[in-house]
């Protein structure tokens, strides 16, 4: 679906943008979070990400921010990522304290907990899109092409197992040892993540397909620091066409 910014609020969102590249963006307010549209949400993540590469990061008052969250948070998007510490998305996307909820945990699989942590992030608290976030040279990603089993971990990397086997354009050495296949099953396992959280959360999925919160999946390039979002994921109101199991 094309991006397209609303006319009542595309001013809100470019003066926060302006704000951003004059470098004197503070921690958005109720009013300013609810102005902003799905696609606007989206192109905010895109140029800060866009400041994180070019080096041009915002030089933020955190302690101010604290300040200013103190009673309160209004992020305008929640980013499901992988715990790696090479992709804090705070830092990926160029946002500060109270900009965007964080959801890190190993592969960015989709579970219980971050289905339910992503309705509070947009159900109750507000949020305007949601990022899933796999990473190039991921080890979760790897593990699962390894068929890795050790502890607890072997029930997360279950979750990746069905990417592992569904992906069929590499016919050799499927293994971690060869990067096109790591970066063909990353790609398929957040392709299948979006899908989940679309089958999984009623809530989610009656929001996204109202228009009212959009999804898309991305993968961060661990070396050259660019997020590349697969546009053909996202989903954002009805005329998407999308396969659903309810």
């Amino acid at each position: 679906m094309p991006l397209e910014h609303s006319n009542n609020n595309t001013e809100t969102v470019l003066l926060l943008i302006h704000l951003q590249k004059k470098k004197k963006m503070k921690t958005l307010n109720k009013e300013q979070q609810s102005k902003i549209t799905p696609p606007q949400a989206l192109e905010l993540l895109k140029a800060g990400n866009t400041r994180f590469v070019d080096n041009l990061r915002i030089n933020r008052n955190l302690l101010q921010m604290m300040n200013d969250t103190s009673d309160g948070q209004w992020p305008f998007a929640a980013i499901v990522s992988c715990m790696d510490s090479r992709t804090s998305a705070e830092l990926i996307f160029d946002q500060g304290l109270g900009d965007i909820f964080s959801i890190r945990l190993a592969g960015a699989v989709i579970s219980d907990n971050v289905l339910g942590s992503l309705e509070y992030a947009c159900k109750v608290a507000g949020s305007k899109f949601i990022v899933v976030l796999g990473h190039t040279k991921c080890g979760a990603i790897k593990g699962a092409c390894d068929a890795v089993e050790m502890g607890n971990l072997t029930g997360l990397l279950n979750k990746i197992t069905p990417s592992v086997f569904a992906e069929k354009s590499v016919k050799e050495n499927r293994t971690s040892g060869n990067s096109e296949f790591v970066e063909a099953v990353t790609n398929l396992h957040v392709e299948k993540s979006v899908q989940a959280i679309m089958e999984q959360s009623k809530i989610l999925r009656d929001m996204i397909l109202n228009a009212e919160v959009g999804i898309i999946g991305g993968v961060y390039d661990v070396e050259t620091g660019l997020v590349t979002f697969m546009e053909h994921t996202m989903i954002l109101g009805a005329d998407k066409d999308i396969a659903v199991a309810v």
